[in-house]
């Protein structure tokens, strides 16, 4: 699980049912998830170098399209 490996991935190179692999990494990620702790963040919160690629799966065109139809509209 630590190098990002797909169920169907870590059942192959285990020689084990897929069905079985997905109920034993169902069980850690939720134990992981248990784990952690919630963090409150105070005071002034500064995010640099953000790059969000969400909707167009990384084809900035698409999303410059829209956007141009978007200004012609209003």
């Amino acid at each position: 699980m630590g190098l990002n490996l797909s169920n169907r991935q870590i059942a192959a190179e285990l020689e084990m049912n897929e069905n079985c692999i997905q109920e034993m990494t169902t069980v850690l990620r939720n134990g992981i998830v248990e784990q952690e702790s919630s963090i409150t963040l105070e005071g002034t919160v500064e995010c640099d170098e953000v790059y969000v690629v969400a909707g167009h799966k990384g084809h900035p065109e698409s999303v410059k399209k829209k956007d141009e139809r978007r200004e012609n509209e209003g």
